[in-house]
């Protein structure tokens, strides 16, 4: 299936556009809720403020990402910034797993020393928390998330906040109409467990790229044996080596070829191959003639040699 994915600076402007606005309604909503928590006495209502604190530190983050992936590469650093995007969802985690565990020992403190809640206060914060929410999760979630996991990171901060508003609403509800105030802390609880799950596949993904692991999407045995079947004069692909920068895949790869008649047009079609099949726009290609026999090739000289006999 082939794909095309343009990094055009439109979508990195669309992104920075939704980031700010993302940024100040989250800020005034987290001020909003540092005082209604702190009036109502709610700690439901404190642990989405502190959601919303990492929130605006997130989007803040994510803001600076897109402004420095758009450097120019230098000498210094040849893929440019875009990594600081990976760093920066790496850090999102980080923070989101720390407040939550916060947010959890304040909440067990509750359960044995019980403070009163003014479910009314409690109430109107959570509904203006909860529409500011749903404007910012909007506002992130139409931009290019799939692709950009610091946009992504953003939103999951959002997502949690959504779910705490949530949670202080019926909190709210059930104090106002029973007066049962461990709801509170209860529904704090409940919320950050929601988060964590979120935080936690964040962590793995950042972490992942930034050990040089390969996308997810790509798998480099099968992308040599593609490539071995779907171009005859290749007879091996060997020390594959696929990673990810920001959101751009690069790969090195030696190709033990048939002696061509036309080097570089043999050369421009294993490029084209791997930019219609894989998105791959940055590509090391070593053309070699004679096997290839160290003994991390043996393996895949077996492999891609058994596909190319069963392919002719």
């Amino acid at each position: 299936m082939v794909h095309n994915h343009s990094h055009s600076h439109n979508g990195d402007d669309a992104n920075r556009a939704r980031l700010l606005a993302a940024f100040v309604i989250t800020a005034l909503f987290m001020v909003a809720e540092v005082i209604g928590g702190l009036l109502s006495g709610s700690l439901a209502l404190l642990a989405d403020a502190g959601h919303m604190l990492i929130d605006t530190a997130a989007l803040l983050m994510a803001l600076l990402a897109v402004q420095f992936a758009q450097r120019k590469p230098s000498s210094r650093h040849t893929f440019g910034l875009l990594r600081l995007t990976t760093l920066a969802a790496f850090i999102n985690a980080i923070a989101l797993l720390v407040i939550t565990l916060l947010i959890f020992w304040e909440a067990i403190d509750r359960f044995y020393h019980p403070e009163p809640v003014k479910g009314g206060l409690m109430m109107g914060v959570a509904i203006s928390g909860l529409l500011a929410n749903l404007v910012s999760f909007w506002l992130l979630h139409r931009g290019g998330e799939e692709k950009n996991l610091n946009v992504r990171a953003a939103a999951l901060h959002v997502l949690g906040d959504l779910l705490g508003s949530v949670g202080a609403i019926i909190a709210a509800l059930i104090i106002i109409f029973t007066g049962w105030t461990p709801a509170d802390p209860i529904l704090s609880i409940l919320v950050s467990l929601l988060v964590v799950r979120s935080a936690w596949t964040l962590l793995r993904e950042s972490l992942h790229e930034l050990l040089e692991g390969s996308p997810q999407s790509l798998d480099a045995n099968r992308l040599a044996r593609t490539l071995t079947q779907s171009i005859p004069e290749v007879r091996n692909v060997h020390h594959v080596h696929v990673w990810q920068v920001g959101e751009k895949p690069v790969i090195t790869l030696h190709v033990q070829v048939v002696p061509p008649h036309d080097h570089d047009a043999l050369l421009q079609r294993i490029h084209r191959f791997l930019h219609q099949h894989y998105q791959i726009e940055h590509a090391t290609v070593q053309m070699e003639y004679q096997r290839c026999d160290t003994a991390d090739c043996l393996l895949t000289l077996s492999t891609t040699e058994q596909d190319h006999s069963h392919h002719h």
